[in-house]
């Protein structure tokens, strides 16, 4: 059976006609009509949770404990938020969201938010395959015979296999992530402290803590993930009396994702801050945090999960941009497509492995820092991306009877505005810091 085609709608259709003595309750087949669809929302958010994430996760519990564990909470619902849009755009319109800020916006700002997320884009493909090489030390290989191992792997993957088959290896990988749930009450944190992270807020205009929330909002709420999930709906098909199960894709999805970074900075701080390792300066330091569960044996783990996260994202990034910059040029695009039918969107997709996989073999480079750093990058860039969508979204031109509520663009306001001055702030400190 082909997910990719399947229409919840037809599907209960169908199972009225059965005789009533032979069908299940209609709970049952709800239930079965949400798992057939599931699948965008998931990958996109898990896809936030790469080496970049892990590296962020990580820095955040190692130098702040568990201080910075209420900063989940608005980040979870405007994660929500967002993605919630983008999706609704794919459904709606069946266009990309580079397709509408290029219909609706004029080259000049289609250029202007490309720039942004291309450049936001490259430096997290290179982090990916920054932690592959990373990973791969660990377990005693050497990063260049891993990273254009993996490079090859994923681009025959993507390029060769079908979206089914894509979508159905990324979800696999994601399982890798529990392992944090686990280490994380092996470790037996204090959860007083815990607990008083999320109800009791902390603020500070240090750079390093500007610094470090902005790295957390670019790896939660990353930009490529609303060029993907949009990309995917539209390439789903789905139609808008599929939004409901698309809705529950979304909000699992982020969901889940984010309630595996909250266990990532508890284990990190319940092991390494309490330990007084305050700076993660490589994989072998941050795999510390698995000792609890894993002992000898923590980085073996580390670099599995590693491994992982990072493959999961290394596709769903490039294809991200892919989609994007074929979007705004006006190519064929569509991972159904042959490298005949679309050649543009399979070659960006190609140069984006290629060039990531080039730049992370390069001597050198510090790979927490520049983890950190892209992440750093991907909150700063962010608004650009927000205002064009909360603008689209709300657009009645566009998407009719579907824009959105008033608590809706209240949320969603907030989102753009906050980051928005956290990014000003961010600049502007680190300027006045060089003085």
């Amino acid at each position: 059976m082909d997910v990719s085609r399947f229409s919840p709608k037809k599907f209960v259709q169908k199972v009225r006609r059965v005789p009533s003595r032979l069908r299940r309750s209609l709970s049952e087949y709800r239930f079965l009509t949400y798992l057939a669809i599931l699948g965008p929302g998931i990958i996109a958010a898990n896809s936030g949770n790469d080496a970049g994430g892990i590296a962020t996760y990580s820095s955040a519990g190692a130098a702040y404990g568990y201080s910075l564990l209420w900063t989940f909470i608005p980040m979870t619902i405007s994660l929500i938020v967002v993605q919630e849009m983008c999706m609704r755009m794919g459904v709606v319109t069946g266009q990309g969201l580079a397709d509408l800020i290029r219909e609706h916006f004029g080259v000049r700002w289609t250029a202007f938010v490309m720039l942004a997320l291309m450049v936001a884009n490259i430096g997290v493909i290179i982090s990916e395959f920054v932690g592959i090489g990373q990973a791969s030390e660990l377990l005693g290989v050497s990063r260049y015979i891993t990273i254009p191992l993996s490079g090859t792997v994923i681009w025959w993957l993507v390029v060769k296999g079908s979206q089914k088959r894509v979508e159905r290896v990324f979800l696999v990988m994601s399982l890798v992530f529990f392992t944090y749930v686990i280490s994380a009450f092996v470790s037996k944190p204090d959860w007083s402290q815990v607990a008083n992270g999320f109800i009791h807020p902390t603020l500070s205009s240090d750079t390093g803590y500007l610094f470090t929330v902005m790295a957390l909002i670019g790896t939660t709420i990353a930009p490529f993930m609303q060029i993907y999930v949009q990309s995917a709906a539209v390439e789903k098909g789905m139609d808008k009396d599929e939004l409901s199960v698309n809705r529950a894709d979304v909000i699992i999805g982020m969901t889940f994702a984010d309630i595996i970074a909250v266990f990532i900075v508890i284990c990190t701080a319940a092991t390494l801050f309490t330990a007084g390792i305050t700076n993660i300066d490589s994989a072998a330091t941050a795999a510390e945090s698995l000792v609890p569960i894993a002992g000898v044996y923590a980085k073996y783990l580390f670099a599995i999960g590693l491994f992982g996260a990072s493959m999961l994202a290394m596709a769903v990034v490039p294809l991200a941009s892919a989609y994007s910059l074929s979007e705004a040029l006006g190519f064929e695009k569509g991972l159904s497509r042959s490298f005949r039918e679309a050649p543009i969107f399979l070659g960006i997709f190609t140069a984006l492995i290629v060039i990531g996989a080039t730049m992370a073999m390069v001597p050198g480079i510090p790979p927490i820092t520049l983890l950190l750093v892209a992440q750093c990058i991907n909150g700063v860039l962010l608004p650009v991306l927000l205002f064009a969508i909360v603008k689209l979204v709300n657009n009645p031109e566009i998407m009719g009877e579907y824009t959105n509520s008033l608590w809706f663009n209240i949320l969603a306001y907030g989102t753009t505005i906050i980051v928005s001055t956290l990014s000003l702030l961010l600049l502007g400190k680190t300027i006045a810091d060089m003085f």
